[in-house]
Formats: structure tokens, C-alpha cells, sequence
């Protein structure tokens, strides 16, 4: 009853018409394609920490070029930003390209505790670093009971 409706065009054809539509309206691809993949604006994959002393950031980069990173400070928001460029691919057809290029930005609330400056950063294979320092009235103390 169905197999003709489901093979001969009329579901699978309605399917691939409303993703047809989508794509149109949206643009190719608004989901990860695959376990490993991201989405938009969440290139660099990064890691925040906060220690008693410290918050550390840690934005997971490879192939940047460290002199074309741009890291600002305002009002407690990092902004890191670059750009990434491959080499040529050559005339191969490719399937799936999973490695980002182009420009990027990420933003990172720091806490209010943190001395803006005291914000350092050093990239070491392919691996950006940002470390803030906690001033040390924000750290952690033991109160004694007397």
C-alpha cells in the first residue's frame, strides 16, 4: 500500500523538496555533520579554568600564525580573533573538509575578580594560552575562629 508512495517519489520526494527549501532559507549544513564536527562560531574548540590564583584559557588552534592573533580586553570580555589559512588543495574533489579556514572570533566573560592587567597569552604548538590573574583579595582564605 505504501511502497509505491514511499519509493515512487511522493515521501521521499516531499523530504528531499523540504531540505531543498532549508537550505535555501538557511544555508547548507546548520547542524555538525558528524561526532566530531562544530558549529559555526565555535572554531577554536577552547577550555576555561578557574584556580584559586587564576582563570586559564586554553583555545586549541593549531596552524595559526601567532602574530596574526588579535586578543582585547573590555569590561571583562576577552575577545580573541585571526585568521587561518590552508595551503592550496590542489584539484582533488573532496567529500568532506573538516578543517576550518578563514577568520574567526571568540569572546570570554572573565570573572569580576579578575586584574585585566595582568592578562597574558603565549601560543606553543598550537595551543593559545590566556591566563588572568586573580588579585589576592578575590583568592580563597581560612578565617580563624578565635
Amino acid at each position: 500500500m505504501f511502497g509505491s508512495q514511499l519509493y515512487d517519489g511522493g515521501l521521499f520526494q516531499e523530504f528531499r523538496r523540504l531540505e531543498r527549501d532549508l537550505d535555501e532559507q538557511f544555508g547548507h549544513w546548520l547542524w555538525p555533520l558528524g561526532i566530531r564536527s562544530t558549529g559555526r562560531g565555535t572554531w577554536p574548540p577552547m577550555n576555561v579554568g578557574l584556580t584559586p590564583d587564576n582563570v586559564e584559557i586554553y583555545l586549541f588552534a593549531a596552524g595559526l600564525d601567532p602574530k596574526s592573533i588579535d586578543i582585547s580586553i573590555e569590561q571583562n570580555l576577552v575577545s580573541v580573533s585571526g585568521e587561518r589559512k590552508l595551503p592550496e588543495r590542489g584539484e582533488a574533489t573532496w567529500y568532506r573538509n573538516e578543517r576550518f579556514d578563514g577568520s574567526f572570533r571568540r569572546a570570554i566573560s572573565l570573572p569580576d575578580d579578575v586584574d585585566p592587567d595582568s592578562i597574558q597569552a603565549r601560543y606553543r604548538d598550537g595551543v593559545l594560552q590566556i591566563t588572568a590573574k586573580r588579585p589576592e583579595a578575590a583568592k580563597p582564605r581560612q578565617i580563624q575562629v578565635n
